[in-house]
Formats: C-alpha cells, sequence, structure tokens
C-alpha cells in the first residue's frame, strides 16, 4: 500500500498538485463558512427549508432543460449550445396566448385548462424551433469536424435570438398572475408556495414521462439504438435522420414545459432569458455526467438546491457581501471544478464506443 502511494506521489505533476489544492481550500472554506452560517442562527430550520424548497422547484426546471444537452450529445456526440433558445422560444411565444386568455377572463374561470393550453403552444413551438434548427444547421454539417456544428449552434443561438427580438421585441414580458397559484398549501407542517408545488410536480411528472418515452417506446429504442451506433442502427433498418429529429423534438418539448415553468417561478419573458438558464442546465447535464439522462435530471436537482443553499449557507458565513447576487457564479464555478476533477460527472458518461 505504501509502496503504491510512492509512485502515484512520483507521477504527480504541479498542475495535479495545484489542482488538488485548490480542491482543499474551496472544501475547507465551504465548511467554514457553513459552520457560521449554521451557528449564527440567522436562519431558522424553516428558513432552510424554503431554501431547499425553491431549490428543488428550479433544479426541476434545470433538469428538462439539461435533457436536450443530454440527449443531443448522446446521438451527436455535440454540444447544442441554441437549446437555450429553444427553451426560450416557446414560453415567449405562448405569452402572447396566456396574455389573451388573462383577458378574456379564462385565467380565473378556467386556470386549469389555460394553463394546459400555454404548455402546449410552448412545448409545441420549441419542438418546431428546434427540429428546424436541426435540419437547416446541423444535418448538413454532419460528419463534420466537432468543431464546425459547436460552431453553428453557437450562431444558431445569436440568430435566435435576435429573431425573436425582432419578432416579439425587446422589452420584458409580465406572465399573467394566476389567482389559483396564490398562497401557500400545508404540507408536512410545512406552509410551502403554491406555485413552488405545482411546478416542482409538474417538473417531475414531465421528467419521468419523457424519461419513460425513451426507455420504453418503439421511437425511444430508436434514439437510443442511434446513440449507440449510427451505422449499426441503419443496417438494422433504423431511420437515423428521422431518429435524430425526434431526439430534438423530445428535447425542444421538454425545454418548452421548462419555459413555461421558469414563467411561472419568475413572472417573466424576454427574448434574452434563455442565456443564464441554458448555460446552468449544461453544468447540471455535466454536473449529472452528459449523454446520461438519470444524470441530467440528478445533475439538475442537485445544481438547483446547491445554488439556493449556496449564498446563505456559506457565502454570508465567509463574509461576503450581498452573497445572493453571486449565485450564478455558484453555478460556473461548479461547472469549472466539475471539468476539471470529475469530467464524466456522477454518473458517468454513455458514450458508444468507436472501432
Amino acid at each position: 500500500m505504501l509502496e503504491r502511494i510512492r509512485v502515484r506521489l512520483r507521477h504527480l505533476s504541479g498542475t495535479d498538485i495545484a489542482l488538488w489544492l485548490i480542491s482543499v481550500v474551496l472544501v475547507v472554506l465551504i465548511v467554514v463558512g457553513s459552520y457560521r452560517s449554521l451557528t449564527s442562527g440567522r436562519y431558522t430550520v424553516r428558513q432552510w427549508m424554503d431554501f431547499v424548497i425553491f431549490g428543488l422547484a428550479q433544479g426541476g426546471v434545470y433538469a428538462l432543460i439539461a435533457l436536450g444537452y443530454t440527449m443531443v450529445y448522446g446521438v451527436l456526440q455535440m454540444i447544442n449550445f441554441a437549446h437555450s433558445e429553444v427553451f426560450m422560444s416557446g414560453p415567449f411565444t405562448a405569452y402572447f396566448v396566456a396574455n389573451a386568455l388573462d383577458k378574456a377572463g379564462y385565467f380565473d374561470s378556467h386556470p386549469i385548462i389555460s394553463l394546459a393550453i400555454v404548455f402546449v403552444v410552448a412545448m409545441t413551438v420549441s419542438m418546431f424551433v428546434a427540429v428546424v434548427l436541426e435540419m437547416l444547421a446541423y444535418r448538413p454539417l454532419r460528419g463534420s469536424p466537432r468543431l464546425v456544428p459547436l460552431i453553428t449552434a453557437i450562431g444558431a443561438s445569436f440568430f435566435l435570438q435576435y429573431t425573436f427580438r425582432g419578432l416579439y421585441g425587446s422589452g420584458v414580458k409580465a406572465y399573467p398572475d394566476i389567482a389559483m397559484l396564490h398562497g401557500t398549501w400545508n404540507i408536512a407542517g410545512l406552509n410551502i408556495q403554491k406555485t413552488l408545488v405545482v411546478v416542482f410536480i409538474a417538473a417531475i411528472l414531465l421528467l419521468v414521462g419523457l424519461y419513460t418515452f425513451v426507455q420504453k417506446t418503439k421511437v425511444g429504442m430508436g434514439i437510443r439504438s442511434v446513440a449507440e451506433d449510427q451505422q449499426a442502427a441503419a443496417l438494422m433498418g433504423v431511420d437515423v435522420d428521422r431518429m435524430i429529429s425526434m431526439t430534438f423534438a423530445v428535447g425542444g418539448a421538454g425545454a418548452g414545459a421548462a419555459g413555461v415553468l421558469y414563467a411561472l417561478i419568475f413572472k417573466q419573458v424576454h427574448f434574452f432569458m434563455g442565456f443564464v438558464p441554458g448555460i446552468k442546465a449544461f453544468t447540471a447535464a455535466v454536473l449529472g455526467g452528459i449523454g446520461n439522462i438519470p444524470g441530467a435530471m440528478l445533475g439538475g436537482l442537485f445544481l438547483g438546491v446547491f445554488e439556493s443553499l449556496g449564498p446563505s449557507l456559506f457565502l454570508e458565513g465567509l463574509g461576503v457581501p450581498a452573497s445572493y447576487q453571486l449565485k450564478d457564479a455558484i453555478a460556473f464555478t461548479m461547472l469549472v471544478l466539475v471539468l476539471i476533477f470529475r469530467p464524466t460527472g456522477i454518473l458517468g458518461e454513455r458514450i458508444a464506443k468507436r472501432a
């Protein structure tokens, strides 16, 4: 055992030592900050639970967006950075439907049906945008070096942003208020905002539904076969182009639904709304294991809770001023650390073996 340790120490480079020192320092800072926050008594147990509940609802949204990233990577081995605009396109378009329903009084008289209509519109638009994006931007580049579709995805992201800015304007649109979701529900002795409960339950149901679709249906089997080996799948009679389009369609539908849930939490939409949630969802996908669907779900929930708790748990304990404004930095720092120390993520990376 000692000899093995000596061999490993001899093979450590200066970079390895620096990275381990950074990780040790970060762990110490997190432990010290958390200890000070928990022992200061500034927040009650109820308030800590509120942070966790909000984080779970937010994490469910991240997980739904992350599914699109991880499915496309699993099939095409590329990162679709335009997926954040797919997420934006659905709820931004559905805002006008929601606003019309609200002015007509349907949100008050038929809130469930109205929400269902908004969800269908958002998911349909995001699905359409994702499929068209694949057909026009990515399909002609299939087989090109990986850098080419990556640059194309970044360009497509800007194109979609400013297309929707031109169509719908650059202003922030306020989503209609839903009276049914006002107030709280008492669950296990905790008064939880109705919006957060609905968002979390809806996100979990959608995640389970999408995962079941991929795992249990014939189309899902085709998607998984293409992800494993495109050439072998084609030889077995699988329509590869159709399965890739279905991958984008499923990911787009999930992103559209996530967009409506995001709008229910934050009450607003705009042409640039996809950028930060998109980066965080990508972080969640990497954290869980890019290409792994359960990993994306787990990574989204973990990131949502960590981001919600982090500013109050360890940043305030370290005396950081305006700590909540640094919640985005927490997510991006986690992305860098995961890429450095565990690039395969929590559940590992599912990559087809190439001959």
